[in-house]
């Protein structure tokens, strides 16, 4: 992949203004087609009332008028790179890696283009994680906004504020679901980033979620309850698509795989999200290809290696029959008993799960 340094500020930048400039904070704007955000997003950054930090603009070789919005900031004195790709990478977190490498802060936020933020979120994180060398990683709380005004739900801490054991945090925050949903949320560590393993970077929806985890294993997690960032969902965002597709299964599986295997989790918490995420998937609204089935069914049941897994899969189905049989009587009219009964042996049947003592 080619890449373009544009203009001259970024060599000047490089052999003066950075020798004297070493920023607490590197500020990573990755940015795609969203030029209707940019300023916005931009000057919610210039505007913090924390200014140790330095600003890192980096384009995906965007097909809108991107590059006029941006190039208006390319000599402001917080900026310190200012990269157009010649052609697409294909990934956000390539982006992210392109603007770590580039960074000097010893700590990054990754500010998506198309978000914006209260002027004290760097203030209130920078305060926190100062006071705690053993901090990796810190957030705030987030709005989730349907293009401009709309509210669609609020992330909540139950704390104003508490610090917690990065491990004891990926059972709390990171098993079920991401509780950093949104990487403009949070600041890092930058050296820890460099013990990061390189696999969230071939994800396509979940990388940020492997991401948070393998960065809270190194350390403390800061939580900030104080609703400070702004996460906006438009009809190009990424993650109505991953979940359309069936792509948040694959790579959610893939996540709690590396749980498991890491003793991150214990076997019963391990079992206990692979019923949620099996019920989601039997029950999801979506009609998945042929290809992503198979693919999320090898997931689900082809990667058994004990007997006590096959079991939990089989009481997985069972408890849900028991569930349906209970709880949907609609259902359970519209189909006569043997043919409910037919479908789910051909279903355990399917996965390998059915045996003729069972029937």
């Amino acid at each position: 992949m080619k890449k373009q340094e544009v203009g001259l500020f970024a060599k000047t930048m490089s052999i003066k203004h950075l020798k004297r400039m070493n920023p607490k904070v590197s500020v990573i704007v990755p940015n795609y087609n969203h030029a209707p955000y940019l300023e916005q997003r931009i000057e919610s950054i210039l505007n913090q009332t924390y200014q140790d930090f330095e600003l890192i603009l980096l384009d995906d070789c965007s097909t809108d008028n991107s590059i006029e919005v941006l190039s208006k900031y390319a000599t402001h004195p917080k900026v310190s790179h200012y990269i157009v790709n010649e052609q697409n990478s294909g990934s956000t977190f390539k982006q992210w890696d392109k603007g770590i490498n580039l960074a000097a802060g010893e700590w990054i936020w990754i500010a998506e283009s198309d978000d914006w933020a209260e002027i004290t979120l760097l203030q209130i994180l920078i305060n926190a994680v100062s006071t705690n060398k053993k901090i990796v990683l810190g957030y705030v709380q987030s709005q989730y906004v349907i293009e401009e005004n709309d509210v669609k739900w609020v992330s909540a801490q139950n704390k104003l504020e508490e610090t917690e054991l990065g491990t004891s945090f990926i059972k709390t925050h990171l098993l079920t679901g991401n509780a950093i949903f949104n990487a403009s949320m949070a600041i890092f560590n930058r050296s820890a980033y460099y013990n990061v393993g390189n696999e969230f970077k071939t994800f396509k929806f979940c990388g940020d979620w492997l991401f948070w985890a393998q960065i809270a294993q190194q350390g403390d997690v800061f939580i900030s309850g104080k609703i400070l960032n702004y996460f906006r969902n438009h009809g190009s965002d990424v993650s109505n698509k991953a979940y359309a597709t069936g792509l948040n299964f694959i790579e959610e599986l893939k996540i709690l795989f590396y749980y498991t295997e890491n003793m991150l989790i214990s076997d019963e918490e391990f079992f206990d999200v692979l019923k949620i995420k099996h019920d989601k998937y039997k029950f999801s609204e979506f009609n998945y290809t042929e290809n992503i089935k198979n693919e999320i069914e090898t997931l689900f049941y082809n990667n058994i290696s004990t007997i006590k897994y096959e079991s939990v899969l089989k009481n997985i189905y069972t408890e849900k029959i028991i569930e349906i049989s209970k709880n949907n009587k609609k259902l359970l009219k519209q189909q006569k008993k043997k043919e409910f009964n037919r479908l789910v042996k051909s279903y355990l049947r399917k996965i390998g799960l059915w045996k003729k003592e069972s029937q």
